[in-house]
């Protein structure tokens, strides 16, 4: 029999007036209660939860450079999703920011590298339900084959 593993974590946030939307490689949520208009990769703030609360079962399951790793962005009306991968060098240990790349970089907040498209690519709908300061849902999930 198989131990159950903890492959889910999910992060509530909140849109804000300054979310744009328009940055060409990264995407972010924050815990922080602020946005300047400088935070163009910045899609959800005051988030619930950081990196460094997730399971240790997903950051383990995240740190294989064959996990694929699924961000899925909710707010009442519009859906996006985005994939990713994993990388051993994944600490997951920033208490603030969860930052998902399309390069291979690595740092404190990123959640996942290798990423389908970053901030400037996310559905204009769900862009301007953000920046009209909507709910959102982050849920992750990470597999691996």
């Amino acid at each position: 029999m198989n131990e159950s593993t903890n492959t889910t974590e999910v992060v509530h946030a909140q849109g804000h007036e300054n979310v744009s939307a328009a940055h060409a490689s990264t995407f972010e949520v924050t815990t922080d209660d602020y946005l300047t208009p400088a935070g163009d990769c910045i899609l959800g703030i005051e988030a619930d939860r950081a990196p460094a609360d997730f399971a240790e079962e997903f950051v383990a399951a995240c740190q294989h450079a064959d996990a694929t790793i699924t961000a899925h962005f909710e707010t009442e009306e519009y859906v996006e999703t985005v994939v990713g991968r994993g990388h051993p060098d994944l600490t997951f240990e920033s208490d603030r920011s969860a930052v998902g790349r399309t390069s291979d970089y690595v740092d404190d907040r990123t959640i996942l590298v290798g990423a389908e498209f970053a901030a400037e690519g996310f559905d204009r709908d769900l862009v301007a339900a953000l920046a009209d300061g909507a709910d959102l849902t982050v849920t992750l999930t990470v597999e691996r084959e």
